[in-house]
């Protein structure tokens, strides 16, 4: 299963905004993938999901946003998968987290083959809301009107809240909500421990505490629950594909607690021992257990070691999304989607603002044939010379990393400064020019850093005499 989810409440962060991101990673093939935005008049008006052929009552008066979805060829055969995106109310949404579950909830509520996922979920809520609660509230209605196929987590922020949602086999739902002191780690299995349902930081449907107590799901016993208990996996798989995802970040963020890879109680949410950034978060998701013994690309451990785990950052990455809506500068210019495609050891990730009407198109226009002119195809290109001499290529690989992110906050720097005046679409011109300015810097970073590659590896290539 793919993907890997992080989280801040804004008291955690360094500059106070709340920060929502994902890994959107993929079975063993390439899915190119757009950065978009959709306007209200080109938002579906009726419905039908392609996978499951399901119909979906929309609401009225959406709102313009931006998406992450398929290329057009494959937007055809399977649907949206708008996966990530931010309103025009400042309001975000990443969808989905895919996640584990049990026999023993499936057998009482089973999937609906006909119903919604994450094919869907996007298109259908992030238009709609003003708020990250009513993100959860919206979505929650559909779950329990047309059901789910899978079992999902799917995040909701706007400038105060995050809420971390999960589906409970086809018809159910619960969500809480990210304190402001605490940052979340989610990879694939499910994520919420305790939970209470008295209390205003949680949300779930009407009858999902009945259900618990009149089918004996408590497996702890007493009045306290533990959904990934509850609800969760304990497979063997577990233990070498999630648990050590959460247990590496967790290690990053909170050095100084000695915790093993194998615990299957690491918390749900974390105080972090200092400031999140950015590039923690980039870091963090492009992580492949650097400094330990299971790092696919070190002599520290054994064979069986470097191959143990299930890494954050590999092959399968898609895109990255971190969306960040700033409360330092006005709302109209406050929201940010920092995104990088392709596998995430590899990529540098910069900033557009989302208060646009269109994106750079080597971000918008990638397609299934091969193109290095699209940032997605010019990443994998990268990808593909450096995994096999990671060591040879590392500081030209960082140093690209490092120049992307650097070009962008300055661009983005520069810009709150020179709009204070500006709003309306005067505005949303500025905003626009500004993104496509850090598009050009980072396809020129990154074709920069491919010749530097191709030149130091052309003297070391082993057809010689």
């Amino acid at each position: 299963m793919p993907c890997t989810t992080l989280l801040a409440g804004k008291g955690v962060t360094a500059d106070g905004s709340t920060m929502i991101a994902r890994n959107e990673d993929y079975g063993h093939s390439f899915n190119p993938k757009r950065f978009v935005v959709v306007k209200p008049e080109d938002q579906p008006t009726d419905y039908q999901s392609v996978t499951s052929k399901c119909k979906v009552d929309l609401p009225k008066n959406p709102l313009r946003y931006t998406a992450l979805p398929e290329n057009k060829a494959a937007e055809k055969r399977m649907g949206i998968w708008a996966e990530a995106g931010i309103n025009a109310a400042n309001v975000t949404m990443s969808a989905t987290e895919t996640s584990t579950t049990n026999p023993r909830i499936l057998g009482i509520d089973p999937y609906n083959k006909a119903g919604i996922g994450e094919e869907d979920f996007v298109t259908i809520t992030l238009p709609y809301i003003h708020s990250a609660k009513e993100g959860v509230q919206l979505l929650g209605s559909y779950l329990e009107k047309y059901g789910t196929y899978e079992s999902n987590g799917v995040i909701f922020s706007d400038k105060d809240d995050i809420w971390y949602m999960e589906t409970i086999g086809g018809h159910h739902w619960a969500a809480k909500r990210v304190p402001d002191d605490s940052y979340v780690v989610a990879p694939n299995w499910f994520a919420i421990t305790d939970f209470d349902f008295t209390a205003d930081d949680t949300m779930a449907d009407d009858d999902l505490e009945e259900m618990i107590k009149e089918f004996h799901l408590n497996v702890d016993g007493g009045n306290k629950y533990n959904f990934r208990h509850i609800f969760g996996s304990h497979n063997d798989s577990d233990y070498s594909y999630n648990i050590p995802r959460q247990w590496y970040i967790q290690k990053l963020f909170n050095p100084r607690d000695v915790e093993q890879p194998d615990n299957p109680d690491l918390p749900w949410a974390k105080k972090p021992e200092h400031k999140l950034t950015v590039e923690d978060f980039k870091y963090a998701l492009s992580s492949r257990y650097q400094h330990t013994p299971y790092d696919p690309y070190s002599e520290m451990g054994t064979d069986g070691q470097r191959h143990a785990f299930r890494p954050i950052g590999f092959q399968r990455n898609q895109e990255i999304h971190i969306l960040q809506i700033r409360n330092d500068v006005s709302a109209d210019r406050a929201a940010i989607c920092w995104l990088a495609y392709g596998p995430n050891a590899f990529n540098g990730i910069a900033p557009f603002y989302t208060n646009v009407l269109d994106t750079p198109s080597t971000y918008r226009d990638t397609t299934e044939d091969y193109d290095i002119t699209k940032m997605y195809w010019l990443i994998h290109t990268i990808t593909t010379i450096a995994d096999d001499h990671p060591k040879r290529y590392n500081n030209i690989i960082e140093d690209m990393k490092q120049n992307v992110i650097a070009a962008g906050r300055h661009v983005v720097l520069s810009t709150d400064e020179k709009t204070a005046g500006l709003t309306g679409e005067g505005l949303q011109k500025a905003l626009e020019a500004a993104n496509e300015l850090t598009a050009q810097q980072a396809y020129r970073l990154g074709m920069k850093c491919l010749g530097e590659m191709v030149k130091t590896g052309s003297l070391q290539i082993r057809l010689n005499y």
